[in-house]
């Protein structure tokens, strides 16, 4: 068999046991503040049949789901006549029933229509999976990464959309995050915009060019508008609107005017405004709204399902995209067959959270090591001498390891070392003799003798 050299799918990555410490702070930190708003975890398969996912988000989004090849002979399936044609797009349900979850909103959907019987309304659910996308990887995106989703169905009160802005708020803190902005906007006042300018028809291709003013600027978007079917003139009307200016207030104030004729973009208005109020009525004294939230007209998510209140949530303290977002979508489970069922949700994007937090160097240090103690081997005579007091100290939920070897002893801490261990046991002959075992700091270098039952406490406390 010939030798293959090692390498990494494009866009993924392995993970060091230090990593792992540092995903999991992200994710029990997630966690504690989910379960405190009273979500609770679910989980859905690795990847889901293609027809649940294709038509959900939008021609691009359909362009970035990556497809399973049925198994075995696949093409003996296919049409001779696609076959021939080489059309690929036309091929791909012939060749591939099933393919990998491009996001957890759309199988919590999935989830809900085939568990409505089993599950109470509303229901709040909190999911932490991988999702994948066959995105052009870059630094901050992956096409294997982490999601982080927050979701509930089954009620239309804008309570909701405002425990998300404290969901987020508490969160990021939690993390150590102190400057980042949660951006809101409300695609019913991108209709009301579309409606003003007279092409109703072409808002989902308004939102997704005007989604893209971070990246390709106006002019950019202009172009694209362009090519979309908006004329000169609705750019002109357009551009005041994508490039409003002032406080929250004032950009409502100014979109009431300029939205006057269109119920769609008032109702939207209205609804960012009764979103505010619940934060402020939650916080009294806080400023969350004046110092974090910002109302942001050209945040549209890209996405198609999306109906009301839409979240994006930017660090300003890293060069960084988004590192979370979300949105408000009224009939999503329609798409299974339950009708009229709400509902809202938002994400938090754990592995560019991780490479903020990573830079910024936030991560709590305990977090580098899960061995808290390493008991050193100097022989046999030692090593049965301290497999009972090893075994304690886990029965005491105390993580610790006895060295496999008798080894030199600079082997063995340099072991402690390379695992960031803070403790290690001593127990030679000596100690054996005295009944008290030595604790060196692994930090500080200093050394104590101590009975089992005040190395326990110590270690405890």
């Amino acid at each position: 068999m010939a030798i293959v050299k090692p390498s990494l799918a494009k866009g993924t990555r392995d993970f060091s046991p230090i990593e792992m410490e540092k995903r999991n702070h992200i994710f029990n930190t997630l966690k504690v503040v989910f379960k405190k708003f009273g979500y609770n975890e679910i989980q859905t398969p690795s990847f889901e049949n293609l027809s649940t996912l294709t038509g959900k988000y939008g021609d691009e989004g359909d362009k970035l789901i990556f497809k399973i090849l049925n198994s075995g002979d696949y093409l003996t399936k296919a049409p001779s006549e696609l076959l021939a044609s080489k059309s690929s797009n036309r091929l791909i349900t012939h060749l591939s029933e099933k393919a990998l979850r491009y996001d957890l909103t759309v199988p919590f959907a999935r989830y809900v229509v085939m568990h409505q019987n089993d599950i109470s309304l509303p229901f709040k659910r909190f999911q932490i999976q991988p999702v994948w996308r066959a995105d052009r990887p870059q630094r901050g995106r992956y096409r294997e990464f982490y999601q982080c989703d927050v979701d509930v169905v089954g009620s239309d009160s804008l309570l909701n959309e405002a425990e998300f802005i404290l969901i987020y708020q508490e969160a990021l803190k939690a993390l150590g995050l102190i400057d980042f902005t949660i951006k809101i906007n409300n695609r019913k006042i991108l209709t009301g915009i579309a409606e003003v300018i007279g092409k109703p028809k072409l808002i989902v291709d308004m939102t997704v060019a005007i989604d893209k003013l971070d990246k390709i600027g106006l002019e950019g978007v202009n172009k694209e508008l362009l090519e979309r079917g908006f004329t000169e003139a609705d750019l002109e009307t357009l551009k005041p609107i994508i490039l409003l200016e002032g406080t929250n207030h004032e950009k409502l104030k100014q979109l009431k005017s300029v939205l006057s004729s269109s119920e769609n973009g008032l109702k939207g208005i209205a609804e960012i405004e009764e979103v505010f109020e619940y934060v402020k009525q939650f916080e009294q004294s806080e400023n969350t709204l004046d110092t974090l939230v910002e109302v942001d007209i050209t945040l549209a998510r890209g996405l198609n399902y999306y109906t009301g209140c839409i979240f994006e949530v930017k660090t300003n303290e890293v060069a960084m995209g988004s590192i979370g977002g979300g949105g408000r979508y009224d009939d999503l489970t329609g798409m299974f067959g339950l009708k009229g069922l709400t509902g809202v949700g938002v994400s938090f994007g754990a592995d560019r959270i991780y490479d903020v937090l990573e830079e910024l160097d936030l991560f709590p240090k305990k977090t580098m090591a899960s061995t808290k103690l390493l008991i050193v081997n100097f022989d046999k005579h030692s090593e049965s001498f301290t497999l009972p007091l090893l075994y304690k100290l886990r029965q005491e939920n105390i993580a610790a390891e006895l060295y496999p070897a008798a080894v030199k002893l600079k082997k063995q801490m340099s072991y402690a070392d390379a695992k960031a261990i803070p403790y290690v046991l001593l127990v030679g002959e000596e100690e054996i003799q005295s009944g008290k075992v030595t604790l060196k700091d692994m930090e500080t270098g200093e050394q104590q003798n101590l009975k089992a039952s005040e190395l326990i406490g110590l270690l405890k406390g």
